[in-house]
């Protein structure tokens, strides 16, 4: 299989609304235009920057068919099909299948903590679903549940398993699964804080959640680590890293001032979906501020 279509930067979708907070099919759209223009390897579609969770599953289905009717064929798309229960999961997966995604991923099963041989059997029922490619989502800060090398030794058993998109904080974790899976397997760097420090110690590739809001700078960030600039790599996480502080400095969701800052963009997909919070009053003032902030950024590393 060739995995180089899964190497580079690859945005996590955000959940495109209109003025009435439903589900957009030309917002979402607009989205996938404006990510496609700027250069992103694929899109990442129905995750945590997807508010999946807070969507029932026609709306889910709903954003993987506008997503796939737009640009399938012209970026690699990855559907995100975890769900609470393993019945809407394999749902999800299957129109996806049908959609002609090129890959499926899922979180672990939420909300009750459970046993690895639970989860082991909801990832592989899952793939028993489909003949598509699978990448697991270990993010345990959200799920409670950390992949243990012991179980990821267990589903890479299973030849549909091609990768894991790795959200989990220790850098270490990249390198272990990567030790563990070889060069014929697909480490994404999961949290953006540490996308530098995550390729150099493993990651193939990197899907997060606030490319959208900068997809410049990681696509420069990406090729300075791919040309061996790890001087002027750093340099760039840094003002990533300042940027990604700001973006979680106000009094909202940090999707929400994304979406601010997209609309200051001129790509306007609406706000975010409660029990998220969305930005308000004063904190309104400061997401021109960040998007200055982001649009110097980028120019200093085009100069």
């Amino acid at each position: 299989m060739n995995l180089e279509k899964y190497k580079g930067i690859i945005p996590a979708f955000y959940a495109c609304y209109d003025d009435l907070g439903e589900i957009s099919e030309n917002r979402t759209k607009e989205l996938c235009d404006y990510l496609f223009n700027k250069g992103v390897k694929g899109l990442y579609v129905g995750g945590s920057s997807g508010e999946c969770i807070y969507h029932n599953l026609e709306e889910r289905k709903a954003t993987l068919k506008y997503v796939a009717e737009h640009v399938k064929g012209k970026l690699t798309l990855i559907a995100h099909v975890g769900a609470p229960s393993t019945r809407d999961s394999v749902i999800l997966a299957k129109y996806a299948e049908e959609l002609g995604y090129d890959a499926i991923s899922a979180i672990p099963p939420i909300y009750f903590k459970f046993s690895e041989s639970s989860v082991y059997k909801y990832w592989t029922e899952i793939m028993d679903a489909t003949n598509m490619p699978f990448i697991i989502y270990n993010i345990p800060q959200t799920t409670g549940f950390d992949l243990s090398i012991n179980l990821f030794k267990k589903l890479l058993e299973n030849k549909k398993v091609i990768g894991v998109k790795n959200s989990s904080m220790p850098v270490m974790d990249i390198e272990r699964f990567k030790s563990t899976a070889g060069e014929d397997f697909i480490v994404f760097n999961g949290p953006d804080e540490q996308y530098v420090a995550g390729r150099v110690i493993g990651a193939d590739s990197g899907i997060g959640g606030t490319y959208g809001a900068m997809p410049e700078l990681f696509i420069k960030a990406e090729e300075f680590v791919s040309n061996g600039d790890i001087a002027n790599a750093r340099k760039i996480q840094h003002d990533i890293n300042d940027i990604i502080v700001a973006l979680c400095s106000l009094n909202g969701s940090m999707y929400s001032t994304i979406k601010e800052i997209l609309k200051l963009n001129g790509v306007t997909i609406g706000s975010v979906r409660g029990p998220l919070e969305p930005v308000s009053g004063e904190d309104l003032n400061k997401v021109a501020g960040i998007k200055a902030f982001i649009d110097q950024t980028i120019i200093k590393y085009e100069e």
